[in-house]
């Protein structure tokens, strides 16, 4: 239990720098370096979180293997050296993995005092977490039949 508890804290960290230098990667004009070094911290720290075994079922599921396809080939453009496809490839693999969770972010960001008013406004709450996910699936499922 204590050991579960220490790798959560060092892949909560990873994870944490990983969308940090991403983030800060594509602020300083998609630098190649930065964007490397965040992909493998969060991809790292994603697999201290939740664990190695279960990293590889969530990735290597038959009906995610698209989404993973695009999600772990950005990250490999990237490290060659092709930040901004590398990115767009990234993201949208990104957006089809995890779909499923943005309902629940959406639902917890609205219960949070300042963030929760702003998705609550008027235009902005018109758009429901359920129309979001069906639009990230709908772009998943373009190419399927």
């Amino acid at each position: 239990m204590h050991v579960r508890l220490w790798t959560d804290k060092i892949g909560m960290g990873l994870t944490g720098f990983g969308v940090f230098f991403l983030f800060f990667g594509m602020v300083l004009f998609f630098d190649k370096a930065l964007l490397a070094i965040g992909n493998i911290l969060f991809v790292a720290g994603l697999a201290f979180v939740i664990g190695l075994e279960r990293t590889f079922r969530f990735f290597f599921q038959k009906h995610k293997m698209k989404a993973t396809g695009f999600f772990l080939g950005g990250v490999f453009v990237v490290l060659i050296g092709w930040p901004i496809i590398g990115v767009v490839l990234e993201i949208y693999g990104f957006f089809l993995l995890f779909r499923g969770f943005f309902p629940v972010v959406v639902g917890f960001i609205r219960r949070i005092p300042v963030l929760g008013s702003i998705l609550n406004l008027p235009f902005i709450s018109a758009v429901s977490p359920g129309q979001l996910c069906s639009m990230v699936r709908c772009l998943g499922s373009s190419n399927q039949q």
